[in-house]
């Protein structure tokens, strides 16, 4: 064979050898989306999450990726806006083509969204609390924070030890919000508990002493505030400025320090559900969390210089609930939907999830603990 000919085969052969490994490396890379409110007035929510989501990525890829593939993550900003969100969802199915879809931030967004997910047959692990969202079951769905029930259990709980036996109820007029005062209403009945006056407000509300207002002329015994920013540090602010003397609960939503910075002194003694994240340190060792607590906490504030959020954890629950089932039933969309709801005993910084047909969030009331403000920080309440 002339050097020509060796020449023309060797060159072949190097084209066709790259084109192997150009095809092998494209399957190589599992896209991930995720929708979240990293600016906007949902941002405490929102940018703790891209942080996180970022960060685990990164930490995976760097220890060689989910059985050899890497991941590449996807974040679209939705401000907040469930018109974004729609959008966005649309995008990540119908154009880059993701194996699964991370957040949104927000219940609104993410009731929006559902139906879309459901249609693209793309599994949707969502951030946002709503109870809604999950129930009723929807195949691709799921989603990480603990239920609204749960957390109105937790606060009639503490309310009937202490002898509460009169309320009031604000909300902001969002997803979660309204979610949260349906589920108030339903279960307060069950712990002797009457709601004498519920208001809703506006979600952008900047002050809400009218409506707190109201609520002191009916006598409450204490106040529930069911929301998001701006109003979760607005609330106990405006109380202060009334002289309205009575306990402050509010929903599992207040798990970001930043809120109760806001609200300084007006805030101590704020009494409301959370996971254990907020409170790691005092945790024993032995505790089925505390591992994963401790490491996603030292890795977190190590990495961006802030205090955790349980907002955060929430997409940390997310992106490793989806690789543990990637890990079990391989790069299979069907396969991984199906290991997610059949996942049992993952610890998480929620607490520890057990999944089931019938159950897409996975969490048990004892997710939660019920965590006060003393003295500008997070600690876990005693009853008095």
């Amino acid at each position: 064979m002339s050097f020509k000919k060796i020449l023309v085969v060797f060159v072949c052969l190097a084209f066709l050898a790259v084109a192997v490994s150009c095809k092998k490396k494209s399957g190589e890379t599992i896209k991930i989306g995720a929708i979240f409110a990293v600016t906007g007035p949902a941002s405490f929510l929102g940018a703790p999450e891209a942080k996180t989501a970022q960060m685990i990525i990164d930490e995976i890829n760097s220890s060689g990726g989910v059985d050899g593939k890497s991941l590449e993550l996807i974040i679209k900003d939705s401000t907040g806006s469930p018109e974004k969100a729609i959008s966005f969802a649309k995008q990540l199915i119908e154009e880059n083509k993701v194996f699964a879809i991370i957040g949104p931030s927000t219940s609104g967004e993410t009731m929006k969204i559902k139906a879309i997910c459901e249609d693209g047959k793309t599994i949707l692990l969502s951030c946002a609390a709503a109870e809604d969202i999950v129930n009723p079951v929807a195949k691709y769905v799921f989603k990480t924070p603990q239920k609204d029930s749960y957390a109105a259990e937790k606060i009639f709980e503490v309310m009937k030890k202490k002898g509460i036996t009169t309320i009031g109820v604000v909300a902001s007029n969002d997803g979660f919000g309204l979610a949260g005062k349906k589920q108030l209403e339903t279960i307060a009945p069950k712990f002797g508990i009457t709601i004498l006056i519920g208001e809703v407000y506006d979600k952008k509300a900047t002050d809400l002493t009218g409506v707190l207002t109201k609520l002191k002329a009916n006598n409450v015994q204490a106040v529930v505030n069911w929301s998001i920013v701006p109003a979760q540090s607005i609330v106990p602010k405006n109380m202060k400025q009334l002289n309205m003397n009575v306990p402050l609960f509010q929903s599992h939503g207040f798990g970001n320090i930043k809120y109760a910075r806001e609200a300084g002194a007006a805030g101590e003694g704020i009494i409301f559900p959370c996971g254990r994240l907020l409170i790691v340190d005092t945790l024993p060792d032995n505790h089925p969390q505390k591992a994963v607590l401790a490491k996603y906490k030292k890795n977190y504030e190590g990495k961006y210089g802030e205090d955790v959020s349980t907002f955060g954890g929430h997409a940390y629950d997310a992106v490793m609930i989806l690789v543990e089932a990637i890990k079990k039933a391989g790069a299979d969309k069907e396969k991984v939907r199906d290991a997610i709801e059949s996942l049992k005993g993952f610890a998480g910084t929620g607490g520890i999830f057990n999944f089931s047909v019938q159950d897409h969030n996975g969490l048990a009331i004892d997710s939660f603990d019920m965590l006060t403000v003393k003295g500008g920080k997070f600690v876990k309440y005693e009853d008095k």
